[in-house]
């Protein structure tokens, strides 16, 4: 909590130097980092051996895929390390938003904790059934909206931002909001879980996503940027810069160990997390229907599983060789450095779209 270390200083002192947020956001990245580097490697040695063949391949996926057994999984635990460290020693804790989105990603990560341990004990790829999963991420994701709804501005409390159009909300009250809050971050932790199927496929994004939601935190935080910009003013939402820059140093420290081929895979653990934490980031600054934008890789993703679940279900026939659609491209005989690098990609066009929505209006 070095923020607090400004309280024992005058105006002169070094320590001032933390009273901004973009300094206490570097020096977040680079703790988030580092503590990727040094914890990285032995907590890969340790799920190796408690693991033994690692998280199971899906008997139907790509042939490719069977090269990776073996490989260890619950590597988002070192992310969740990472973001949890850094946020807790550079954020203000008087903040509630902090507590908010650190608490919702601590608690969607425990809940893809439980579901890879399931996996590995059984050896098989069923894991938690889906509609606990659904359970606890709703339950988490009503708490969360119930929260964001007290602590919001009145006049932003349960009303939805438009993007593009100036000053334009829309109050929806308790009745619709809450659910509609659940969906954003149920949504999102299960977009990003399903993202996640090739090396170094979903980290890239989400930190790409990271980046982009935390601008837009500093941004509505600042009345001076909101009253040029035309977008709500939400007070206190930049210190969500410090989780963000946090997410970024952290999963750049997973990646060096999960790009191709991968050593550790994050599991449900790493992506439920993660895409929950995004999707509150976007519910507090009042950005949910620009997240749609940012993210607009995971939502495809999301859409290939309900279109191919639902067409199956219609005719008996699919749309896509394989979903997630990702291996539909592996399957369509693209090689997965391309399938992940394009991918990436796209994530990064689509949050340079969403990043513009602030200034058109």
């Amino acid at each position: 909590m070095l923020y607090w270390l400004t309280t024992f200083s005058d105006g002169g002192d070094v320590f001032n130097l933390f009273r901004y947020i973009t300094v206490r956001a570097g020096g977040a990245f680079f703790v988030a980092l580092l503590f990727g580097f040094i914890f990285g490697k032995p907590l890969i040695n340790l799920l190796r051996r408690r693991q033994g063949k690692g998280q199971p391949i899906r008997d139907d996926g790509p042939e490719t895929h069977f090269a990776k057994a073996g490989t260890p999984t619950m590597g988002g635990v070192l992310i969740l390390g990472a973001v949890t460290v850094s946020t807790l020693l550079f954020g203000r804790l008087d903040n509630p938003y902090v507590w908010l989105v650190l608490g919702v990603t601590i608690s969607f990560g425990a809940i893809g904790f439980v579901d890879d341990y399931a996996k590995v004990s059984a050896g098989n790829t069923k894991g938690v059934p889906g509609r606990v999963r659904l359970a606890l991420g709703f339950l988490i994701a009503l708490a969360a909206g119930l929260v964001a709804v007290w602590t919001h501005p009145p006049e932003l409390s349960g009303a939805l931002a438009f993007p593009v159009f100036k000053d334009v909300l829309w109050n929806m009250g308790l009745i619709l909001y809450l659910p509609f809050v659940m969906i954003v971050i149920v949504g999102s932790a299960n977009a990003v879980n399903l993202t996640d199927g090739l090396d170094g496929l979903a980290i890239m994004p989400v930190m790409i996503a990271a980046g982009t939601l935390g601008v837009i935190a500093y941004a509505v935080g600042r009345v001076d940027f909101t009253d040029y910009l035309d977008v709500h003013y939400v007070p206190g939402t930049g210190e969500l810069l410090i989780f963000a820059a946090g997410l970024i140093g952290g999963g750049l420290g997973f990646l060096w160990y999960n790009a191709p081929p991968a050593a550790v895979f994050m599991g449900d653990t790493g992506s439920l997390a993660l895409g929950g934490g995004l999707g509150t980031v976007a519910v507090v600054t009042k950005h949910e229907l620009v997240w749609a934008i940012i993210g607009g890789l995971f939502v495809v993703e999301a859409l290939s599983v309900i279109i191919q679940v639902l067409y199956f279900k219609a005719t008996g026939k699919r749309v896509f060789l394989m979903a997630p659609i990702h291996h539909h491209f592996e399957k369509k005989g693209w090689a997965e450095p391309q399938v992940v690098i394009r991918f990436w990609i796209i994530a990064l066009i689509l949050a340079l779209v969403g990043l513009a929505t602030l200034k058109v209006r």
